[in-house]
């Protein structure tokens, strides 16, 4: 939010009721913070504080800080998307004021605006038929892709993502213990957007579920695996591949290696160097890809095909494949010891 725009949310404590119900029907936001002359925000104001003070007897002359909400709930600058929609959900809430460590007023977040976005035409895929046998035994009684993260199932952090980049129309492929997550989700429409399932009656591997689809995608489509837990920004991936102009884009992250021993350069039997204990820097696969439709049938039919194997064709028949730089966080959620860096614990 502009800071323009943050300043048509804020009144003083001293100003009356009425100003600030004219302050809540200008910016149609629902609410007005009530911020001093540091810039601290000491409350928020709604249309049902005025009201309940109204009923109470005060005036429309009577000061706003009579009525508003001192013990506001906030969080800091730090605080990501998926964790302030949890609070929401937790608490209530349709807004969230942003403040730093002094109480001063940074920004605020609306619900509205965290589940919509400008809609996009891209349908996505998330690939969650998976046994996830690495984690055992979380896995034995649960899809991988519904282990929780902070409280929240990590495909629901993804389709999350998704609906707040626009991406509303979202297929999940299905194998292991499918009806947890149908059950879970339903058709979608309570996380804004529209789920379609897609059942592998085998394993299929990372990319076989795309000759399920039921029609071929207008538009690129995104897919992704489902047990990803990543901030990654979805609709630059989109324009990305759309300004390059590729058959598909595959996201990438750099990874760093410490070799544990001193590396020796020799040539003809002589050592010419020493490098005690280098790392190396490498692009690894970050389980996510743009695919346009005609990629998309290079595919073939319900058969066990890794994600690899399309990249690999694509290259052999000297077809452009783009790279999108992802330098956000990103964890792939394979092992115990990815959870418990996934959940903090290590």
């Amino acid at each position: 939010m502009t800071t323009s725009a943050l300043r048509e949310l804020e009144i003083r404590e001293q100003d009356s009721l009425l100003a600030a119900m004219r302050r809540i029907t200008d910016n149609s936001r629902e609410v007005a913070l009530v911020v001093n002359d540091a810039g601290e925000l000491l409350g928020v104001v709604t249309d049902g504080d005025i009201r309940r003070g109204l009923l109470d007897g005060l005036g429309t002359d009577a000061a706003a800080g009579k009525v508003m909400t001192r013990d506001y709930t906030s969080v800091g600058p730090e605080t990501d998307r998926a964790a302030v929609l949890d609070l929401m959900k937790a608490r209530g809430i349709r807004h969230v004021p942003v403040v730093d460590a002094a109480r001063r007023l940074l920004g605020i977040h609306f619900l509205d605006d965290l589940i919509a976005s400008a809609p996009r035409p891209n349908s996505a895929l998330i690939m969650a038929g998976g046994r996830g046998t690495r984690l055992h035994p979380i896995t034995q009684a649960l899809p991988k892709p519904m282990v929780t993260v902070a409280g929240r199932p990590i495909l629901e952090r993804l389709v999350l993502q998704l609906v707040g980049h626009g991406v509303t129309d979202i297929f999940i492929s299905l194998h292991y213990m499918p009806e947890t997550i149908r059950r879970y989700f339903g058709d979608g429409r309570q996380l804004g957007c529209r789920i379609e399932y897609i059942m592998e009656p085998e394993p299929l591997g990372t990319g076989g579920a795309l000759s399920l689809l039921p029609q071929r995608p207008a538009h690129p489509l995104l897919v992704m695996n489902g047990d990803l837990v990543m901030q990654i920004d979805f609709g630059g991936l989109l324009d990305f591949h759309r300004r390059h102009g590729c058959g598909a884009t595959i996201a990438v992250r750099p990874f760093e290696m410490e070799i544990p021993f001193g590396v020796v350069r020799s040539e003809n039997e002589r050592l010419t160097g020493l490098q005690e204990k280098p790392t190396t820097f490498h692009l690894i696969n970050a389980g996510v890809y743009v695919l346009d439709s005609k990629v998309i049938e290079l595919v073939p039919s319900g058969q066990m095909f890794p994600m690899t194997a399309l990249f690999e064709r694509l290259l052999s028949e000297k077809q452009e494949v783009g790279v999108f730089h992802i330098n956000s966080d990103w964890i792939d959620v394979g092992r115990h010891e990815e959870l418990r860096r996934a959940r903090g614990e290590s």
